[in-house]
This record gives structure tokens, C-alpha cells and sequence, in this order.
């Protein structure tokens, strides 16, 4: 419904980019460069200044985003108000989801959620908790699923559950032997530590500094963004790593990893965020709450 010149002017002022606003939109570079110089003939004011490999806001720019915003929104909430009036929900949802929780909750999600709305189509992102969190805030998703509990005011967070986490290591492993393991006993070892910004790196480092040990004192032998590097690592005898419950569940059933609890218990929160102050519709609120209902049932199926 909105001005297509308006949806491309507010997505290159998001990126700060004219590629990665092509990008995000699917259109050519100059399409987007074409839309752009017509909502500034129209204005006839420039609305970005560009340099420095960056596009900024001019002040005629900063007006404009204003009100795009809001006649972005509000043709937004129009749509999802005239299809919900035809019954069954549809439409795309914007979802974005931690790697873990991609890997090994969301599938399942989908699917149910799927045979009970099938004329929904999500449109997926995958990145670490902190990445999701800072796209929802930028508006650029309905609704995150991560592993840390958000302290961001404009947020909305729901509690859908949590996972267990546990010191995996090769079977031959000095620490796979034992019940439960400590920080203290970790501290030596090779560490296959996540990458920053990583919700299972912020606990794991948590449960360290909370032993008393300082993070400089671990043996960080590499830090990886790809969860099947780690577990493929550690099978290999490279180092101990952390993973949730949830992740490991085939590799320490076939024997290829030991999953070892730590003393005290160790847990990633499953977590449903939502931007306070954007329209939400009866489909990003029926998603929502399905996944609160389903992660509490899967939890009981595997537990």
C-alpha cells in the first residue's frame, strides 16, 4: 500500500547503504539509486548526503524518515487488519532466531506452526542472540527468538523456556568420566569458546567469573561462530566446549561426545522478544504464544 520510493528511501536510511538496501529489498543498485533521486525531485531537496562509503540523513532527510516511519507503519497495521478480517491468518512473517535455537528448536516450530497456518510464509535470519536483538530494535524483524535474557527497555520478552547446557568433550576425555564438573576443573584445558556476542559464550564466561576465575585465565584455543565446528572439534580432541542439551542430543547418543553437567546446574533461557512500540499483529501474537506452547511441550517430549 505505501509509496514503493518511500519503502526504498527508509531501507537505505536504515543500512546507511544503497547496496545493502538493494539488497534487503531485492532490486538492482541503480533501481534503488532511480527511486531515491525521484522522491528528491519530488521533495526537490536532497535527502542524503553520500561519502565517505556511508550515506547519511541530510535535515530534509531526518523529516522524512520521521514520517516514513510512521506511514510505513500504518500501512503495515492496514493490511494485516483487512486480511485478518478474511479469517485465516497469512501474510509473511519476519522471524528472526539465535543459530542454536535455528538449529535444533525451529524446525519443529515451523512445521507445527505451518500445518496450522499454512498460508504464512516465514522469512527467516539467522545470527547470534545478540545480532537478532539488535534487529528487532531496529524494526527489522517481528520477532526474535534468543538465548539471553534481554535487558532492553524497548523490548518486549517472553520466558518460552530453557535448555540445559553441558561440557562436551571426546569420549577419551580426563573430564568425561566425571558426573558433574566445576569451573575450577575446566581451567587448563582448551577452550572452544563462541564467538563474542554469543549467548552461550555470555553464560559460560557468567559461570566462570561467578567461580571466581578471570577470563583471561582460560585457555581460549579458538573461538567459532558455527556450532558444527565446535562439536566437531571437540569430538576430534581439540579442547572442551559448552553446549546446549538439545544440540548434542545425536552426537553423545552415537557415542561421538560425552555431555557432562556443571555444578552448579547451567541453563540458556529460550526467549520470545517483541518490539514494544510496533504494531503487532494477530499473526505475530498467534507466533508468539505458539511458540511459548510448543517449546514447553518438546521440552516434556525430551526430557
Amino acid at each position: 500500500m505505501a509509496d514503493r520510493r518511500l519503502q526504498v528511501f527508509h531501507a537505505v536510511a536504515r543500512h546507511g547503504s544503497f547496496t545493502r538496501a538493494a539488497e534487503a529489498l531485492f532490486m538492482t543498485q541503480p533501481a534503488v539509486t532511480f527511486q531515491i533521486k525521484q522522491l528528491e525531485e519530488q521533495f526537490n531537496t536532497r535527502l542524503f548526503d553520500r561519502g565517505h562509503g556511508r550515506v547519511t540523513l541530510t535535515a530534509a532527510g531526518d523529516m522524512v524518515m520521521a514520517y516514513a516511519e510512521r506511514i510505513l507503519g500504518l500501512s503495515e497495521e492496514l493490511e494485516s487488519r483487512v486480511s485478518e478480517l478474511t479469517g485465516e491468518l497469512s501474510g509473511i512473517l519476519h522471524l528472526g532466531s539465535s543459530t542454536t535455537i535455528a538449529g535444533y528448536w525451529l524446525p519443529c516450530l515451523l512445521e507445527g506452526f505451518k500445518r496450522r497456518y499454512p498460508l504464512v510464509v516465514p522469512r527467516v535470519s539467522v545470527g547470534n542472540s545478540h545480532l537478532i536483538e539488535s534487529r528487532v530494535m531496529d524494526r527489522n524483524l517481528d520477532v526474535g527468538l534468543i538465548e539471553i535474557v534481554t535487558e532492553e527497555p524497548t523490548l518486549d520478552r517472553v520466558a518460552a523456556g530453557q535448555d540445559e547446557l553441558k561440557l562436551i568433550v571426546a569420549p577419551g576425555h580426563p573430564l568425561a568420566a566425571e558426573k558433574s564438573v566445576r569451573a575450577d576443573q575446566m581451567v587448563g584445558y582448551p577452550l572452544l569458546h563462541r564467538e563474542p556476542g554469543n549467548g552461550i559464550r555470555d553464560l559460560v564466561d557468567q559461570f566462570f567469573i561467578a567461580a571466581g576465575i578471570p577470563l583471561e585465565d582460560l585457555n581460549v584455543t579458538a573461538e567459532l561462530g558455527s556450532l558444527s565446528s565446535v562439536k566437531h572439534m571437540a569430538a576430534q580432541g581439540f579442547g572442551i566446549a559448552v553446549a546446549s542439551s538439545a544440540a548434542i542430543r545425536s552426537e553423545v547418543a552415537s557415542g561421538a561426545l560425552v555431555g557432562v553437567p556443571f555444578a552448579p546446574p547451567l541453563y540458556t533461557p529460550l526467549e520470545v522478544i517483541l518490539l514494544k512500540d510496533k504494531f503487532r499483529s494477530r499473526l505475530v501474537s498467534a507466533f508468539a504464544g505458539f511458540v511459548v506452547e510448543e517449546i514447553a511441550r518438546l521440552s516434556s517430549e525430551r526430557n
